[in-house]
């Protein structure tokens, strides 16, 4: 079985990745973005994205309601359901779901979020968490009859509120319930990048020690990024490949190794 994250930027190739997927024998769980989608009906909406960068110097988006009512619409909405309809027009027989059905992906939410502003040490409370587990007998009956599951944000919390999470930390707890032989991440660029404003300077392998060492370099999202890559290896995940989206065969690239490979 593969986990494929696809990324949320305007620049995936979705038409690439659902033809390749239409041609792979593995069964599959798509975990899908749509920062790309938000962002413009925030945009239409009047909403501002806010994003906030705790003391301990990780980066996330503050998600009040109004926040969870975009995310609503795009993620588990428009992007979702586009892709599914594209999956259906490759006889690919998808079933799109959130966190939040069926308690699919269960998390905790934040109890606030530790921030500086103005000098002061503030807490930041709002509707956001991290995933803890998932409803892995669905899934698994799911996979069984041949549907293939696509994804999306928000999860659900200990009250039953919807929330918004990360997609990388619901990749992590997807591979530690499930197992996965291999996970595929499709993001806006050949892959890990030494420099992220150089598409030359890719990174082809990484190692765990290699990802630790980095994310005490990091900043922001990046910092978020690579902790939730070394738990990813460490809750067992025999390969992450991080591959180029854009290309025209974007997951028949990533499963031939291009891009970068972490073991």
């Amino acid at each position: 079985m593969y986990i494929i994250k696809v990324g949320g930027g305007s620049g995936i190739n979705l038409d690439g990745v659902v033809a390749d997927l239409a041609a792979i024998k593995e069964p599959f769980i798509v975990v899908l973005g749509a920062n790309a989608a938000r962002d413009r009906l925030a945009a239409l909406t009047g909403h501002q994205k806010i994003e906030l960068t705790s003391v301990s110097g990780y980066s996330s988006v503050y998600s009040d309601a109004e926040a969870i009512d975009l995310i609503m619409m795009a993620y588990s909405g428009l992007r979702n359901k586009r892709f599914v309809e594209l999956c259906q027009q490759n006889n690919i027989n998808a079933i799109g779901l959130t966190g939040l059905d069926a308690r699919l992906v269960q998390g905790k939410r934040n109890k606030g979020i530790k921030v500086r502003e103005g000098g002061k040490t503030l807490i930041k409370r709002d509707f956001s968490g991290k995933p803890e587990s998932v409803n892995a007998d669905l899934l698994t009956l799911l996979l069984g009859q041949g549907y293939r599951p696509v994804l999306s944000i928000p999860i659900v919390d200990e009250q039953g509120y919807a929330i918004n999470s990360e997609n990388d930390d619901i990749v992590a707890v997807l591979q530690k319930a499930l197992g996965a032989q291999k996970v595929i991440q499709l993001i806006e660029a050949p892959g890990f990048l030494d420099n992220k404003d150089d598409e030359n300077s890719l990174c082809p392998t990484l190692s765990v020690s290699d990802l630790a060492s980095r994310e005490m370099a990091a900043e922001g999202r990046m910092k978020r990024k690579l902790l939730a890559l070394t738990r990813l290896l460490k809750d067992g995940a025999a390969e992450v490949v991080i591959a180029d989206g854009r290309t025209e065969n974007p997951i028949f690239d990533a499963l031939a190794g291009k891009g970068t490979t972490i073991k």
